[in-house]
């Protein structure tokens, strides 16, 4: 998978087409994600002790991660994500980053 928590990705398809939210949760087996402020379901609960009326709350469903395409903030469009090796100076190992396609940032 090549999003991951914390990313900021824009929706694509579907009713919040345009949108942009932060990564809550991945889900790799499910090939989902929950994005903050995105996808809001309605929940009907029954009162409880902590809730003694009970009604209706909205909270994020999970979507699907070929709805959504990571978003660089420089480009300020959604962006596929390439990789890159470099090697560290100090040490010298090889580490592999993250980079948009579209400008060559960081992600």
């Amino acid at each position: 998978m090549k999003i991951r928590k914390n990313d900021t990705v824009m929706v694509v398809s579907g009713d919040d087409k345009g949108k942009t939210g932060k990564v809550l949760m991945v889900f790799p087996d499910k090939n989902k994600i929950l994005v903050e402020g995105i996808n809001f379901i309605k929940r009907h609960t029954r009162g409880t002790q902590k809730n003694p009326k009970g009604g209706i709350l909205e909270k994020e469903a999970a979507l699907h991660i070929s709805n959504v395409l990571v978003y660089c903030s420089k480009c300020a469009a959604s962006t596929k994500v390439g990789h890159k090796v470099i090697t560290q100076e100090g040490t010298g190992k090889p580490t592999k980053i993250r980079i948009c396609r579209r400008c060559g940032e960081v992600i």
